[in-house]
């Protein structure tokens, strides 16, 4: 299995672009699509908790060369403009983005693919870190999506005094309402998500019988993918994008 998948046309546009969020608001967002005519699938790439960095554009571009529309939104937007370091910092200090907001602007960024003129109707999604988090949250609020990937998605299982007017329902207890395939990919050495965490999420996942997959990798904990910091780990990094890709393949169609 490889992650390589060349096509016809190797040219992208990739581009900052305004679209519809919560309540209306106008965000701005990622977008990296190939330069053919499609049609293509589409996938919505939610960043971290620094924000929307090059590491994200990267794999939204990534996600283009492989065929795919992709969009990554600015979940920050709202709270800039300025330093991204000074305002991922002012969003943790606040408690992290309202769920609601999240969702809202999630919607939009499905919406927006979904309306490319190369468009092939399916859209997926995946986030790393806090965008785990958030990927699960979607899934089971966004009817419409079509397939799901969480790389460690911290906070997904959360405790009664963890929980905020931000955040008041901990995202595992929403599993019910989870609406498509949904793939997690999980570092042994993580401790949010902690294994103890991904076994929850496994037994509710089973026991609501929902399409899932989940996969960890060994020597490997939070932010194996991100292969700028040192928390990255190639042979876990590797094989995460291989399943990730086929899980798309499989759900999205190519």
């Amino acid at each position: 299995m490889t992650t390589e998948r060349p096509g016809p046309n190797e040219g992208m546009l990739a581009e900052m672009v305004p679209i519809e969020g919560h309540n209306g608001d106008t965000i701005y967002s990622y977008l990296a699509r190939p330069l053919g005519p499609g049609p293509y699938p589409g996938v919505v790439v939610i960043m971290e908790v620094f924000g929307l960095l090059e590491h994200i554009k990267e794999i939204t571009r990534k996600m283009a060369s492989h065929g795919y529309n992709a969009i990554a939104p600015d979940l920050y937007h709202r709270e800039g403009p300025g330093d991204p370091e000074v305002v991922a910092a002012a969003v943790r200090e606040t408690g992290g983005v309202p769920d609601d907001r999240c969702i809202g602007d999630l919607e939009g960024a499905v919406a927006y693919l979904r309306s490319l003129s190369t468009s092939n109707g399916k859209v997926g999604m995946h986030g790393y870190c806090s965008g785990g988090r958030q990927t699960y949250l979607a899934a089971c609020n966004i009817p419409s999506l079509d397939a799901a990937v969480v790389c460690y998605g911290g906070g997904v299982v959360a405790a009664p005094d963890q929980l905020t007017p931000r955040r008041p329902v901990s995202v595992v207890d929403m599993t019910p309402d989870l609406a498509c395939p949904l793939l997690g990919l999980f570092g042994v050495e993580d401790r949010n998500p902690s294994p103890e965490h991904v076994a929850r999420m496994d037994e509710d996942l089973k026991k609501h019988g929902k399409t899932y997959e989940f996969h960890t990798y060994e020597a490997a904990g939070h932010g194996f993918f991100a292969d700028y910091r040192p928390s990255y780990r190639q042979a876990a990094a590797v094989d995460g994008w291989n399943r990730l890709f086929a899980w798309y393949e499989k759900y999205l169609g190519t």
